[in-house]
């Protein structure tokens, strides 16, 4: 599954930007896309906050509008000089989400803007567990992506989407459940909302309070 543009997107920004611009025009634009996954969270200026899988910053310069300590977490160099270049004002780590290279119980909130897709499932497992590891006691985990529509309407536009730039993991995120996933592995409160007629999904859940910043208990 997709096709030409998938590569082209990545490689030169303002296509991936037109195209992030399109997509997001189902939820009312860019903007009200960009925080769906903060709805609901207070956050004060002096919390850590991580934007996991940041990209080029687009979501990262967000999130500096609420706190003074945002960290991005990218693979790509060539993402993370862009980042840096639109957001000065964040700290950014090359690494990889499944082996972050930060220490534990760093942040208040880790945030995922539309990358969880990108993921074969057993990553995805070990990403959640470096999620819950990175946290501090309490802190929260909130994502953005993809859902599979209640509404019949979206169905061929979605598959359209799907079809030209994204590949089996996305598909197969449609049939997973995330809450379930967070909830197996140790988080606490699991809540999924829906946006645009379902097609978009918002997940959030906590680290247990009581839960050691070293050591975050996981189930064997």
């Amino acid at each position: 599954m997709a096709t030409f543009l998938r590569p082209l997107s990545y490689r030169y920004q303002w296509l991936y930007d037109g195209i992030s611009r399109l997509a997001a025009l189902i939820v009312g634009g860019e903007g009200r896309f960009r925080t769906l996954a903060l709805q609901n969270l207070e956050i004060p200026p002096d919390m850590a906050v991580l934007d996991l899988c940041c990209g080029s910053g687009q979501t990262t310069r967000i999130l500096t509008n609420y706190s003074q300590h945002v960290t991005g977490l990218d693979a790509s160099p060539l993402s993370l000089q862009r980042a840096q270049r639109q957001v000065p004002t964040a700290t950014f780590v090359e690494g990889w989400a499944e082996a972050m290279p930060l220490d534990d119980g760093s942040f208040d909130l880790v945030h995922s803007s539309a990358a969880i897709h990108e993921m074969e499932p057993d990553q995805r497992q070990q990403i959640f567990k470096e999620v819950l590891r990175v946290l501090k006691p309490g802190g929260t985990f909130t994502l953005v992506d993809f859902h599979s529509p209640h509404n019949l309407i979206l169905w061929p536009g979605l598959a359209m989407f799907l079809w030209l730039f994204e590949t089996h993991t996305a598909w197969e995120l449609l049939r997973a459940n995330l809450t379930d996933e967070l909830s197996s592995l140790g988080f606490e409160h699991p809540t999924r909302s829906l946006y645009g007629g379902g097609s978009l999904q918002v997940v959030q859940a906590q680290k247990p309070a009581n839960a050691s910043s070293e050591e975050p208990s996981l189930p064997k």
